[in-house]
């Protein structure tokens, strides 16, 4: 949209930097969404560039055709979109790669990058001093090679200013149905999102993965039994003292315990849990907000709603409307 709430008007030229080795999806699924969106009204000028101008072969070893060297471009962009390679190290120890997202970064009005993609952002130092997102597997490995960028772990997508980060291969997807949102409206994301077959926009606070796997590397007999206590029933009550009962151990050991293996409070693993309970029940179903939110264990839909907000930055209401969008698309 533009700084008067209207839509965008007139070519909106993406230029995407491929190179061999890229993730094919981190490609094509921002490319689809975009082209997609020109039939409901959009005007992107989507061009696929590289280094050389030569055409590249992705990571699943399907040869994309190229538009031209990243050169040929505009002087202007009004999106410059980084996808990825899982070998990060070989993407950024690539002089030309890198020069190339140095200078089409400060061509574009926005910047945005998929999965890997946001370590040759950080090698450019487009991301210094901002908060970015990349594949939760590679999130420890970026924030230690480059420490003065704010790695969060969980969301889809992180936006800081005109630079948007996504999470791993699919979220690029989310991310660029978010983009054409912001462009031209809800309408034309929905339009774009049911053509698609699929979710109209993720939230991009909203998890990665899910709660119950959040704790991957739990592996000790008492912490697993907490868990599968509450995910066994995530309504039943769970405070600190019901569950060190239940597995027959100290508060206080259990508290230590938690944490050690699965680096969350034990209250912080169990209102997750009932977060994505909820989710699924907003998702799939019809109950009211307040029927969700007592049979998520939130014990309110006030409580809820501070839940949602503060871990996917949007309310249950909204979050079930941008779910019933796709569902109302099956359904005819």
């Amino acid at each position: 949209m533009t700084p008067g709430g209207g839509p965008v008007t007139g070519v909106h030229t993406v230029a995407v930097l491929a190179f061999d080795g890229v993730q094919l999806l981190d490609v094509t699924g921002p490319v689809e969404v975009l082209t997609t969106a020109n039939a409901y009204g959009a005007h992107y000028d989507v061009r696929l560039v590289s280094v050389t101008g030569a055409d590249i072969r992705t990571s699943a070893k399907v040869r994309v055709g190229i538009d031209g060297s990243w050169d040929q471009v505009p002087a202007r962009l009004g999106t410059f979109l980084v996808p990825g390679r899982r070998e990060w190290r070989q993407a950024v120890a690539d002089p030309g790669l890198i020069a190339a997202t140095v200078e089409l970064a400060g061509r574009a009005g926005r910047v945005a990058s998929v999965c890997a993609g946001a370590f040759l952002l950080a090698e450019a130092g487009a991301l210094n001093g901002r908060r970015a997102a990349t594949h939760w597997q590679l999130a420890r490995e970026m924030a230690a090679a480059y420490p003065e960028v704010t790695v969060e772990t969980d969301p889809l997508f992180v936006r800081d200013g005109d630079v948007i980060t996504s999470a791993g291969v699919s979220a690029g997807i989310d991310l660029s149905l978010a983009l054409v949102e912001e462009d031209h409206g809800p309408d034309v994301a929905r339009d774009v999102a049911r053509e698609l077959v699929v979710f109209m926009a993720r939230p991009g606070g909203q998890s990665q993965f899910s709660a119950r796997l959040t704790p991957r590397d739990a592996t000790h007999l008492v912490v697993r039994r907490v868990m599968n206590l509450v995910g066994a029933d995530p309504a039943a009550v769970h405070d600190l003292d019901a569950l060190a009962r239940g597995a027959g151990v100290s508060t206080r050991h259990l508290s230590r315990l938690f944490r050690a293996q699965t680096g969350m409070t034990v209250g912080q693993y169990v209102e997750s849990v009932r977060l994505e309970a909820a989710r699924a029940l907003l998702e799939a179903g019809t109950d009211t907000v307040d029927a969700v939110a007592e049979q998520a264990g939130f014990g309110s839909a006030e409580s809820m709603r501070r839940a949602f907000q503060q871990a996917l930055g949007i309310s249950p209401t909204a979050y079930r409307a941008r779910f019933r969008t796709t569902g109302r698309a099956a359904d005819g």
